[in-house]
């Protein structure tokens, strides 16, 4: 595409953006979508006191629509974000210099794989991301972060001279099967045993019940805030999300959401929230007000593979971390991050980190898939 006649420019919000030309742009992606995105800005969530100040980069011609675009945010700190820079903050500080404010071109609080340049045309990536460093160099940010970026975009930050920094997450994968049972006869006879004694140790006494679009209703809403808090505050010291988000993403996009809640007497004890995409399900939130054993798999692992057989999706992205993951049949599959440093000193010496890291994060993937519970093939 030829780019004459087109310009960069940031606005305030992705709600300053037109919605169906966003999501033109953005796919199938949910937390790529102007629904997840403004749900955030309009809830508080992100934007003035969060540091998360929303700065969408977007390129256009004069009068047209965006033709490309960038979920960007100025950032005050490393929180939320599930790809941890704290060593680098530390080191340039140490230095004498300034590490925040940085760009971070991400889904906030998502550890979730997606696209990060929302492109009509791929060659407009270049400029793009050339838009980034930009920005950063005219406002005094440090450094550019672009998180959890999707495989197939992973080459078009590699190329504009970003450095790619790789971290594992577990995914469960869908082989075509008809059936929770179907996976299970994948794994070995041990561990076939193992899921079965969990889920119904889990579901004892209690009814399982998964919530879409107009069936969510405040009352589901208002009880998983309440797991939703209690998770946050102990895993982040206090939660990221409002409690008006999920309200908005109910309105906006129910028809992407399975809660699953577990009741007892009638009553929720514990729920996990979940995103559908084209061909993923995305777990997101979990929490209860009573621990039962095994809940936590029930709810967030043997559900959503339920949910993904049903749906016909590929796989199911569980969040980060969780190597208790593995034993459930979740593998482990590499993440990709790329970085842009505004120093070149401060970019050689970050790029010498990440050379000596990746040969750590490759022998722990190797590590983890000679784990898995899988039968052997003979």
């Amino acid at each position: 595409m030829n780019g004459e006649g087109l310009a960069a420019r940031v606005a305030g919000s992705v709600g300053a953006i037109d919605r169906a030309a966003w999501n033109a742009l953005a796919g199938d992606n949910p937390f790529m979508s102007h629904e997840f995105l403004t749900s955030l800005e309009d809830s508080g969530s992100v934007g003035p006191g969060t540091g998360w100040q929303p700065v969408p980069l977007v390129i256009s011609s004069e009068d047209g629509p965006p033709l490309a675009a960038m979920p960007s945010y100025a950032k005050g700190h490393s929180q939320g974000e599930y790809v941890f820079d704290h060593a680098f903050a530390d080191a340039w500080e140490r230095a004498g210099g300034r590490y925040y404010p940085k760009l971070q071109i991400a889904a906030p609080f998502t550890p979730a794989t997606g696209p990060r340049l929302l492109l009509s045309d791929t060659s407009l990536a270049a400029p793009l991301l050339s838009a980034a460093e930009q920005l950063c160099l005219q406002n005094g940010f440090s450094s550019a972060h672009a998180t959890f970026i999707e495989p197939d975009q992973v080459g078009l930050f590699e190329e504009a001279g970003w450095l790619l920094r790789s971290d594992i997450q577990f995914h469960w994968v869908n082989q075509d099967f008809g059936s929770f049972e179907d996976f299970l006869a994948t794994l070995t006879s041990r561990k076939r045993k193992d899921l079965r004694k969990e889920r119904a140790a889990a579901q004892e006494g209690l009814e399982i019940v998964r919530l879409s679009g107009d069936a969510i209703r405040a009352e589901h809403w208002d009880a998983f805030w309440l797991f939703y808090q209690d998770t946050g505050a102990r895993k982040w010291g206090q939660p990221y999300l409002t409690r008006e988000a999920f309200d908005l993403f109910g309105e906006r996009m129910g028809g992407k959401i399975v809660l699953v809640l577990a009741l007892e007497d009638g009553q929720p004890i514990a729920g996990a929230l979940n995103f559908i995409g084209g061909d993923a399900l995305y777990g997101r939130y979990w929490g209860c007000s009573k621990q039962v054993r095994f809940l936590h798999f029930e709810l967030c692992y043997y559900q959503a593979i339920d949910v993904a057989i049903e749906l016909g999706l590929s796989r199911v992205e569980a969040g980060a971390q969780g190597g208790h993951k593995l034993a459930r049949g979740y593998e482990p599959v590499e993440t990709v991050s790329a970085h842009w440093f505004a120093d070149s000193g401060f970019r050689a010496a970050v790029a010498e980190f990440l050379e000596r890291e990746r040969e750590g994060v490759a022998a722990d993937r190797n590590y983890l898939e000679r784990r898995t519970p899988f039968r052997k093939s003979v």
